[in-house]
């Protein structure tokens, strides 16, 4: 606990991840949880492990404020059930990890770690940075679109988008209810995972429980319709990927997504602004001073949407969802671009979330891999996809992904 409040006093003020941090109650923690095991207490299997938590994930000691001036301040009565399996593991709640604006697309104050000039994602921005920064070994993000992917690809972090529902909703900002999910972002595969399986309370999440694909791994590329935005440099680290994979014994196909998967992403975004506008329309009618101008327009046209427009979006999801398990038959994961490219210049927008959406709206497990540098020095990262409900076997296989990459498998 004490090296993380050292990093965190030597980057964060360059770096703004956390909104709120209480290191004299994280120290605390961190001496009971020392008292509980000197005495032969049983302790957790996150003990003493320092978190960020995301500050739209209710905490019932350190002010939730969702990022946004409607809420400043604001004190919720109870923790976050996630955030309740947390400190019953024995992990530290450090601090409140910056979001945008009710984890939508107005950026808050963080940067990138690796250039203070560059976007580091969002919206679980403060989380990817203070992992990426080492001042926490792992966060908790939330994902509605791309929110957990696109920072920690960004940041050079894994991050992990679980199955939908998953990981207990209870306690956290609802914004588009069939599509946030709770997940994590780590410096390591394996803590990613361990976190995860506290939070799921599923112990075949654990990596001692993982069982290894058959061999040798079937990965399945897909370099989704909107390959001609992705750039360069994230088309040959993907091309690389697969390459190196191949060279180690992995089975690379190419997949055709289908019309439905190809559709998807449009129809994502019709779901998170129609459900994102029903859910703030309190908000949006009370106080639309206080939203962003960005956030303000997006749910104006999310008002907008017809209800046939939304029902029709949903029919996309469910057929891509079938498209998805078709394709997939004898396919260990999937691997795909996790991003565009490197983090773009400036701190005005969060990135382009779209290569993350259709797998948001179909709700299937992901994971961002960091594989190299961009042209400007700055992370890259491929993303695996696995079967909804099979989240032990796509970390299982990112992992030997892993390996393979590194020369091991």
């Amino acid at each position: 606990m004490e090296r993380a409040l050292t990093r965190l006093g030597e980057r964060e003020p360059g770096l703004q991840a956390f909104a709120h941090v209480d290191a004299e109650g994280a120290r605390a923690a961190a001496r009971a949880l020392d008292a509980q095991a000197s005495a032969g207490a049983p302790v957790g299997p996150l003990a003493g492990m320092p978190i960020g938590v995301k500050d739209v994930i209710d905490t019932a000691d350190q002010p939730t404020a969702l990022g946004s001036p409607l809420f400043e301040g604001r004190r919720p009565a109870r923790d976050a059930a996630c955030v309740a399996l947390l400190r019953a593991a024995g992990g530290v709640v450090l601090g409140k990890t910056v979001t945008a604006e009710l984890a939508a697309f107005h950026p808050g104050p963080t940067r990138n770690p690796h250039d203070a000039a560059r976007t580091p994602g969002g919206s679980s921005s403060g989380s990817a940075a203070a992992v990426a920064a080492g001042i926490v070994p792992a966060a908790l993000g939330t994902q509605t679109g791309g929110s957990i992917i696109r920072p920690a690809a960004y940041c050079g972090v894994i991050g992990f988008k679980p199955t939908f529902g998953l990981i207990p909703r209870a306690g956290v900002l609802a914004f588009a209810d069939s599509l946030d999910t709770v997940g994590v972002l780590g410096a390591r595969l394996d803590l990613v995972a361990r976190v995860t399986a506290v939070l799921a309370d599923r112990d075949d999440l654990v990596p001692e429980a993982w069982s290894s694909p058959p061999a040798p791994l079937r990965l399945g590329v897909v370099r989704t319709p909107e390959w001609d935005a992705v750039q360069p440099a994230a088309r040959a680290t993907l091309e690389r990927v697969a390459g190196a994979a191949a060279a180690n014994g992995a089975r690379v196909t190419d997949l055709d997504p289908g019309p439905a998967l190809a559709a998807a992403t449009q129809a994502q975004r019709t779901v998170q602004l129609a459900e994102g506008a029903l859910a703030l329309a309190d908000e949006r009618r009370r106080h639309p001073e206080r939203l962003s101008a960005t956030l303000r327009e997006l749910l104006d046209e999310g008002a907008a949407i017809p209800p046939a427009q939304r029902d029709a979006a949903h029919a996309t999801a469910r057929e891509a969802a079938r498209e998805l398990r078709a394709a997939t038959e004898g396919i260990d994961v999937v691997l795909t671009p996790a991003v565009d490219g490197e983090a773009p210049q400036g701190l005005d927008s969060t990135g382009d979330p779209l290569l993350q959406r259709r797998w948001t709206l179909v709700g299937v497990p992901v994971v961002s891999l960091p594989a190299g540098r961009g042209p400007s020095g700055l992370p890259l990262a491929v993303a695996l996809v696995g079967r909804r409900g099979e989240d032990a076997a796509l970390l299982s296989a990112a992992a030997q992904l892993q390996r393979l990459l590194e020369g091991e498998g």
